[in-house]
């Protein structure tokens, strides 16, 4: 929670102790890759904390943290300003004064549905390529024979499909699947990246899953191989064009 606003904080905390959650509060902005760290299931924040910097702190912690329950809670708004916090990413908007236990069921609530949502996803199969990635197993298959991928290889792969067609910065695949900030010279990204590819190319050689961005990051876009031998109707019209030249050579002799 971040929050200066003594009263709410230690009434809020009261209750959020009675519930059994652990809180922790702030009394200002945490640094997204901190809440990365922290493996949150939602965050509460009154954004007249943040001064000018709450617009840009609310975007990056929404697109940074998708899986994270986010709930507003503050003084007077205009719809304009709630209208911007929701298209921003905001889960749910409190005006003060608001009742602790309306806060807590609030939250309650955006954290049920970020978690319903989150196994409907993750426990359905995705088809990418050859691929076929089963989140129920972590693990993926290509023709029904396993990459025999270890649990941060499935994590990694998982994170890319899920962003299929966007360029992921290596610091922020390392926050998702990793769960920290990255340290400077770090290179476990493209380890993992190495791995990945190897065992995607031994499963399924004609094409291509994993592109590099050299001094971004990766992403993730399944697209035949350019070394793929020739499709049988690509054959067959080579082999045609071919007939044809020889016919009208022969012809012209």
């Amino acid at each position: 929670m971040i929050d200066t606003d003594s009263g709410f904080v230690t009434v809020l905390s009261k209750r959020a102790e009675a519930a059994g959650w652990l809180l922790r509060t702030s009394g200002g902005a945490v640094p997204p890759d901190q809440l990365v760290a922290m493996k949150l299931n939602a965050l509460l924040v009154d954004p007249a904390v943040l001064g000018d910097e709450a617009w840009r702190y609310l975007d990056r912690v929404c697109s940074l943290l998708p899986d994270l329950g986010v709930v507003v809670c503050t003084g007077r708004s205009t719809v304009a300003q709630r209208v911007r916090g929701l298209r921003l990413g905001v889960d749910d908007w409190i005006s003060k004064p608001a009742h602790p236990e309306e806060a807590i069921a609030r939250i309650e609530a955006v954290t049920r549905r970020h978690r319903r949502g989150r196994h409907e996803v993750e426990s359905a199969p995705v088809l990418a390529g050859e691929l076929e990635i089963r989140p129920d197993r972590f693990q993926a298959f290509v023709g029904g024979d396993s990459l025999d991928l270890t649990r941060r290889e499935f994590e990694l792969l998982h994170l890319l499909v899920g962003t299929q067609g966007q360029v992921l910065e290596r610091e922020t695949i390392y926050q998702r699947v990793w769960g920290y900030a990255m340290a400077h010279g770090d290179r476990s990204v493209d380890v993992f990246i190495r791995k990945l590819r190897q065992k995607l190319e031994k499963r399924s050689p004609e094409w291509e899953y994993i592109h590099t961005h050299f001094g971004v990051g990766y992403r993730f876009d399944p697209e035949p191989s350019a070394d793929a031998a020739p499709t049988a109707p690509a054959k067959r019209a080579a082999g045609d064009k071919s007939s044809q030249v020889v016919h009208k050579s022969f012809t012209a002799a």
